[in-house]
Parts: structure tokens; C-alpha cells; sequence
């Protein structure tokens, strides 16, 4: 007799005879989390499991039946979850291979939701004391139960880098701590040293720099070889002169924890060849160009390097394409979605930065009298490989009170110019016009807040539709301090405004997640493919989002990852749930980037949409648990702005 007091089901249940084991073993190691255990341990559980059968439309758990006792493990079929009063997660779909409801056993609780067969269906009753005792002896079991999205997410990460370990296996994954590189002790003096000594000191260990430090080991300054014609030679300095007076400072340097990737950035961005590595404040290594690129077939600082040293917009053209093969050769090194996406966005920085500095140049125009702006994923940093363009630009007018038409019409050429250079690149016009070469988006400072304003203000809900792209707002180069205005009014004024907030939360409300009402992936049909936009179906819901909440408290963060983790604490969310908020998004982003780089199959016309019969069996399941993640993110907005 089955035990109703409990989460038993109300179908007969029967324990498994020894004949089966094998057999379930086997079948229940195809799946996550029992592929990751020891077969002695699947035997466990397979041993002490009951199994179960449900028929159509019967019920197998609801909150009535009190504290959970057991898990059930789909053997065949599928049960869909219904949310009661007391969770509003919507419905959610479990399929052959999957636990549930883990939430509620290891919360010892009733669950929350009615669960319900869709289909004849078999199940394993594993009860709550077995899965204890087991997953005590089997981390990959514990880990799963306390965290289902993040272990999905590491096991489809591994899954990613072991499909291309054979062509990156000579390559040093940009993940390494710089504490994991060989150390060579750094060449160091004390500021009093004459440069007769340091330069000697140089030339002997035949090292590119030498450091300044304190007593306690503590960096003061640097010189380099680079530093020795322009500081040294060319002025004539006595070799007696103290080192200190000559040394550069501060100097930019990295922890022992830092990761290559850190250093790769810090050296591309600052143009230094070396940075020193500090370990409880001391410096303990010296790692140059060299060390870090020769790690590398294909490096970061020779790509930043040529983009810098292009002479014309056609040398810019093959540098875009190489910065394509180099994503290409990140994603085989397992590199995350976070870093390969800021990597991404930084070579594109770069190659932007010079087109705009060419054409200026070539035109006679003063980019100290205007400011390139960087709007959506590239104003947070978040560029994919197949991205458009969505810039801006402000400039300054003769008469700050009134521009005159010769003069924005001479911004407009060069930005023309400058929007058709890009998309010759390879970075495509922007279809909704979300371009500095619009007269709408070639604005004075005036202008500019003008136009904030009165969507803040007074904007219709279509309106935020169209400008919410504008708020992720970012200036590139040009002068700067044209853009704080505009940066400092998004930072303040939106959040207060209710009305502003509750239009921008009414838009980041307007597409759902794509889950059916089973609670499963509802995607389109496409000539037998099983289409799902991970663009507009995905990753918009966590930006929308995030920049919703960025806006109504005034954070001045602008990347998705950093909005969700700022906001999170404020708005009472458990760590643990806006962890999962991240990891989905990052999924996302980094499916979306496998399809651009062609390691996955992509219709010609949208390169985010993925056929969901071509994933594996972890990617599969991660997508269906990262858009039920954007469900209940989405159902959060609905608490606090649907009123």
C-alpha cells in the first residue's frame, strides 16, 4: 500500500527486483546527475528506489500530502508542475532523467505546486533517507541537490572545452592564476640607486624593466627600455642620477590572484609590455608580453597593437576579421561567456576608437569638440560576434543654445562616413537606425537632454520601447566629459519618476519566456527544426531586466552580470537566486556565441536562433532551467511594478 502521508504517489509502488538493477543503472546513468556518480552508488539508490506508474492527468504530488519525503526520478514520460498560492514560479515541465522536487525534500516541506502526468508515466520513488545517505558518500549527487542551475551550468561549461580540447590543448587557458606562472625573481632597486647600477642590472639579467620599491618590498615606480631613450638618452641625464627621479608612477600591477586574462586586458588597454604580480603586497614576479603571448597562437595585444598602428580604414578590415578567429580560438579554450564577451567588446572599442580618430582626421574635425557614444551591447560591454551597429554622438555647437545646421551637418558626413566604414568591417547598419549618422542621434549636449528628458518625462510607453537602448549609454572617445551630463542624468533622475519605472517594467514584461503551458520549451517549427531566438527569446529578458532595476535605484553599473548582482541585495533577493539569474544569462550568451562561430548549427537569417533538437542532453536541460530562471525574473518585476 502506498504511503499517503508522505509525497509517496497514489499509484501502487513496487521495489525493484534484483534483475533490474543492472538494467536501471544503466538507464540512469545516461543522465545528470547519475552520469557524475560511481555505479556503486547509482546501485544505492536504484536498490532502495520503489517504482511508480501514473496514468494520464492523474496527480502524482500536491501540497496536501505534507512534508516531502522522497524524490521521484522520471523513468517515461512527463509531469508538468503547477504553482500554487504560495510559489508563482508558473508551470515548469519534467521530462525521462529528471529529480524533482528537490527544493522541497531538501527544505523538508510539502511542495508547493500540483504535479501532474501528462502521459503514462514511470517514475523511480527514491525516499528522503536513501538520497541522504548516499549523497553523502557522492559529491556529484550533493552538489546537484544544493545547486541544480550552477552545476548544470559547470558540466555544460565542461562540455563545451572538453569538444575542443584537442585543437586548444597546447594553448594556457586565460582562466590561470597568474600565481600558477613560473616566477623568475623581478629585478628590484630603492629610488636612491644611480641609474649607472639599475641600467646595469638591466643589461646583465637581460630584462625589459626594473622596479622601484620601498623597504617593505612595496612598488614605487618602474622604468623600462622604452623609458631609457626618452627619459635618459635623448636629455642627456648623468648616469649618477638617482633612479626615483626618472622612474614611472604609479604603476599599474596585478595580484597573484589576477587571471591571464586580467593581464592580457591591463596591458592592451594601458600599452605597457610588463606587469608586476603582488603577492600580500609585495612584488614576487614580472610578467611581460612575451611570457603572456606565447601562450597563445593568436594574441590580444597583437591584435590591439595592429588595430593602433592601422594607417587606413581598409587596414581596419582584415583586423575585424582576425578578431572573429580569435573569439573563435577563446571559445575552444573553454574561456566563459563574461570574459569572452568583454574581450570581444574591448577589440571592438579599439577598432571603433581608430576608424572614428581616421575619418576625423582625414575630415580636419577636433574630436576634443565631440564624443562617439556606444549605445546596447556594445555601451555594456556584452558585444557577441554577430553584432550591429548602435552609436551616437554628441558634439559641441558654436552657440551652445542653438546649433546650426552647417554645423551638425558637417557631424553627420563624418558620422555617415564612419557608420559606412563599420559596416564595410563586418559590423552591420543598425535596421532600426540607432546610428550617429541619424540626425536623431546626432545631438548638442542640449539636445541630448533634452531628449532624456522628455522620455523620462512624458514618453510614451512605444517611445521607452524604442529608447531603452539608449539607457545602457557608454562614451568611447572623443572627449568624455560630454557624455557625464547624460551619464549622471541616468543615474538620477529615471528613478524619480514612477511612472517612467512602471512604463520600463510594462516593456521588460512584454515577451515572455518561451515555455509552454506544460512548462516546457516552446519554440517554433521551422521545416523540422525546432527553432528557439536566443536573442530576443533570452538573453532581453535578463537585459531588460537588469537595466530596469539599474534605472529605478540609481546604479551606474551598465553590464547585465554587475546590474543583477548590484540590484539583487537591494530588492531582498536570496544570493543563491540572483547567482542563478547570472549563470543564466552567461548560458545564454554563450550559446549564442557558439552559434556565431559556427561550432553549432544556426539559420542563415538569424545567427541567435538554435535548433533545441541539436543540443545535448546537459545544454538542453540548462536552457529549459535558465528560462524558467527569466520566468520567475520576470515574475519578480510583476510583484514589484505590476501594481
Amino acid at each position: 500500500m502506498p504511503d499517503t502521508t508522505s509525497t509517496t504517489p497514489a499509484a501502487a509502488t513496487t521495489s525493484p527486483s534484483s534483475g533490474l538493477v543492472r538494467n536501471l543503472r544503466s538507464e540512469l546513468m545516461r543522465c545528470i546527475p547519475f552520469s557524475q556518480m560511481q555505479a556503486a552508488h547509482v546501485d544505492a539508490l536504484v536498490a532502495g528506489a520503489n517504482q511508480a506508474y501514473f496514468a494520464p492527468d492523474e496527480v502524482v504530488l500536491d501540497p496536501s500530502r505534507g512534508p516531502t519525503r522522497a524524490l521521484l526520478c522520471i523513468r517515461q514520460g512527463s509531469v508538468t508542475g503547477r504553482k500554487g498560492l504560495a510559489e508563482s514560479a508558473g508551470q515548469f515541465e519534467y521530462v525521462a532523467g529528471d529529480l524533482f522536487p528537490v527544493g522541497a525534500l531538501l527544505a523538508a516541506r510539502a511542495v508547493t505546486a500540483t504535479y501532474t502526468a501528462n502521459e503514462h508515466t514511470f517514475c523511480l520513488r527514491l525516499p528522503a533517507e536513501l538520497v541522504e545517505h548516499v549523497a553523502a558518500q557522492s559529491p556529484p549527487l550533493a552538489d546537484f541537490l544544493n545547486g541544480r542551475v550552477m552545476h548544470l551550468l559547470a558540466l555544460s561549461r565542461s562540455a563545451l572545452q572538453s569538444q575542443f580540447a584537442l585543437s586548444a590543448q597546447a594553448e594556457q587557458t586565460m582562466e590561470t592564476a597568474l600565481a600558477q606562472l613560473p616566477r623568475r625573481e623581478p629585478l628590484t632597486c630603492d629610488a636612491s640607486t644611480p641609474l649607472r647600477g639599475a641600467l646595469g642590472r638591466m643589461h646583465e639579467r637581460r630584462v625589459g624593466s626594473v622596479l622601484v620599491v620601498d623597504d617593505a618590498g612595496s612598488i614605487q615606480g618602474i622604468v623600462t627600455r622604452q623609458d631609457i631613450l626618452g627619459r635618459i638618452t635623448l636629455p642627456q641625464l648623468s648616469l649618477d642620477t638617482p633612479i626615483g627621479q626618472v622612474m614611472s608612477s604609479p604603476v599599474a600591477s596585478l595580484s597573484a590572484q589576477h587571471t591571464l586574462q586580467d593581464a592580457v586586458l591591463l596591458m592592451s588597454r594601458q600599452g605597457v609590455r610588463q606587469v608586476p604580480i603582488t603577492d600580500g603586497g609585495q612584488v614576487v614576479n614580472v610578467v611581460s608580453q612575451r611570457d603572456l603571448f606565447s601562450l597563445q597562437r593568436l594574441s590580444i595585444k597583437q591584435l590591439g597593437g595592429g588595430i593602433r598602428a592601422a594607417a587606413t580604414v581598409q587596414a581596419l578590415k582584415p583586423l575585424a576579421a582576425d578578431i572573429r578567429d580569435f573569439a573563435r580560438s577563446l571559445l575552444g579554450q573553454g574561456v566563459q561567456a563574461r570574459q569572452l564577451t568583454e574581450l570581444i567588446s574591448h577589440l571592438n572599442d579599439l577598432l571603433t576608437t581608430r576608424l572614428v580618430e581616421l575619418v576625423a582626421q582625414r575630415r580636419g574635425l577636433n574630436l576634443q569638440q565631440a564624443c562617439w557614444l556606444s549605445f546596447g551591447s556594445e555601451g555594456r560591454g556584452e558585444q557577441t560576434v554577430a553584432t550591429d551597429q548602435d552609436n551616437g554622438l554628441v558634439f559641441v555647437p558654436q552657440d551652445p543654445q542653438q546649433v546650426r545646421e552647417p554645423e551638425r551637418a558637417a557631424w553627420l558626413a563624418f558620422a555617415r562616413e564612419v557608420n559606412e566604414a563599420l559596416d564595410d568591417c563586418g559590423y552591420p547598419l543598425c535596421k532600426g537606425g540607432v546610428m550617429a549618422s541619424n540626425p536623431a542621434c546626432c545631438l548638442s549636449p542640449l539636445e541630448w537632454t533634452a531628449r532624456f528628458t522628455q522620455w523620462v518625462e512624458a514618453g510614451t510607453p512605444e517611445h521607452l520601447l524604442q529608447a531603452s537602448i539608449f539607457f545602457d549609454l557608454r562614451p568611447l572617445c572623443g572627449n568624455a566629459a560630454l557624455a557625464a551630463p547624460l551619464q549622471s542624468f541616468l543615474c538620477t533622475a529615471p528613478a524619480h519618476v514612477p511612472r517612467f519605472i512602471k512604463q520600463m517594467a510594462d516593456n521588460a514584461l512584454r515577451r515572455g519566456a518561451p515555455l509552454n503551458w506544460r512548462g516546457a520549451l516552446a519554440t517554433t517549427d521551422v521545416q523540422g527544426q525546432a527553432l528557439l531566438d536566443l536573442k530576443l527569446q533570452g538573453t532581453a529578458i535578463f537585459v531588460d531586466a537588469a537595466r530596469l532595476y539599474a534605472l529605478a535605484h540609481g546604479l551606474s553599473a551598465l553590464g547585465t552580470r554587475a546590474r543583477l548582482e548590484t540590484a539583487a541585495p537591494l530588492i531582498g533577493v536570496a544570493p543563491a537566486e540572483g547567482d542563478a539569474w547570472v549563470a543564466g544569462f552567461e548560458f545564454l550568451q554563450m550559446l549564442r556565441l557558439q552559434l556565431q562561430l559556427g561550432q553549432r548549427a544556426a539559420p542563415a537569417d538569424n545567427p541567435n536562433a538554435v535548433d533545441t533538437l541539436t543540443l545535448n542532453d546537459i545544454a538542453r536541460r540548462m536552457l529549459q532551467e535558465t528560462m524558467r530562471m527569466a520566468r520567475s525574473l520576470q515574475q519578480r518585476i510583476q510583484l514589484d511594478y505590476g501594481r
